[in-house]
C-alpha cells in the first residue's frame, strides 16, 4: 500500500503532532492510552515525524488528556445511548473507533474540508458516523446537525487555536441548537498563550494561539444554561507517573508558578 503524502501547513499541521503523541504512546511498553490506530496510521502517511517534535517523553501528556476526554464520552454514553456526538477539530484523532459508540449513538466530526478528505482515505467509514468538512466557526454546518437529541460536543486541541471571540460564538450557538447535553474540551489559560513562543511544536508548524481562559465561569456567562461541572488540571491527570522524571520535575516546577496549575485544564460543562 502505497503512504499518503501529507502536506499540511499552520494550525492544521499540527494535528500531526497530537496523531505521533499517540502513536508514540502505544508503541511505548506502558501506554497510557494505547491508541493502536495511531500507531498503524502514522505508518501509513508520507510526512517527516521528527518536525512535530513530540518525543516518547512528552507524548504521555497527550494520551492523558486524549484518555480523560475518552473517559467523559464514554460516560456520557452510557447516561444517553440515544445521543448526539459532535468532535469538532477532529483532526486524525481516532476517538470514535477507541470507543465504538453503540447503534443509538449518531457521531459527526467536524474538521477542515483538507483535513476530512485524509480522513476518508486513511480511515474506514462506520454505520452511525458522518464526517462534516467545515471549519467549526462556519455558522452553516450546524443547520444540517438534527436538533432532537441529547448532545456531547468533545474537543481536543481546538479552543485555544480560536479567537475569543469566534469561541464564544460557537459555543453560543450550540447551546442555543440543542435541547440539553455536555460540553468537554481543554483550554489554555492567558498566561499559556503568552508562553506560546516556548513551544516546539507550535514554531514547527507556524501556528499561533489565540484563546486564553482563565476562569471555567467565564463560559457560563456565554449562556445562563451553561454550568461547569468538572475543571481538572491537565498536570494532575492520571498517568502523569509514566513521564520521565525531567518531565515530572518540570510539572511540578510550573504548578509552584502563580497560576501554573491552571495554565492547562480540562473543562466539563452541562446545560
Amino acid at each position: 500500500m502505497d503512504a499518503e503524502r501529507v502536506r499540511l501547513t499552520g494550525t492544521k499541521e499540527t494535528l500531526l503532532a497530537t496523531l505521533h503523541a499517540r502513536a508514540l504512546d502505544a508503541e511505548s511498553a506502558s501506554p497510557v492510552l494505547g491508541d493502536t490506530m495511531a500507531a498503524e496510521t502514522v505508518r501509513r502517511i508520507d510526512y517527516d515525524f521528527r518536525r512535530t517534535r513530540v518525543t516518547p517523553g512528552n507524548a504521555p501528556g497527550v494520551a492523558m488528556r486524549a484518555r480523560q476526554l475518552d473517559a467523559w464520552t464514554a460516560e456520557f454514553l452510557a447516561a444517553h445511548p440515544q445521543a448526539t456526538v459532535l468532535h469538532l477539530g477532529c483532526g486524525l484523532d481516532t476517538r470514535v473507533y477507541r470507543l465504538d459508540p453503540g447503534p443509538g449513538v449518531r457521531w459527526y466530526d467536524v474538521d477542515y474540508p483538507e483535513v476530512m478528505e485524509l480522513r476518508r482515505r486513511l480511515y474506514p467509514s462506520r454505520a452511525g458516523y458522518t464526517m462534516i468538512p467545515s471549519s467549526v466557526t462556519d455558522p452553516e454546518w450546524l443547520s444540517g446537525v438534527p436538533a432532537d437529541r441529547p448532545v456531547l460536543v468533545v474537543a481536543e486541541g481546538l479552543t485555544m487555536y480560536l479567537t475569543a471571540e469566534d469561541g464564544i460564538r460557537l459555543v453560543r450557538r450550540l447551546v442555543d441548537h440543542f435541547p440539553g447535553g455536555e460540553l468537554a474540551f481543554d483550554v489554555i489559560s492567558r498566561f499559556g498563550i503568552r508562553l506560546q513562543r516556548l513551544n516546539a511544536t507550535l514554531r514547527s508548524a507556524g501556528a499561533t494561539l489565540h484563546w486564553g481562559v482563565d476562569d471555567p465561569r467565564e463560559l457560563e456567562r456565554v449562556s445562563p444554561r451553561l454550568r461547569c461541572v468538572a475543571a481538572l488540571s491537565v498536570f494532575t491527570l492520571p498517568g502523569g507517573e509514566r513521564l520521565p522524571l525531567g518531565h515530572r520535575a518540570l510539572l511540578r516546577v510550573v504548578g509552584l508558578l502563580p497560576g501554573g496549575r491552571r495554565m492547562m485544564r480540562l473543562l466539563r460543562y452541562r446545560f
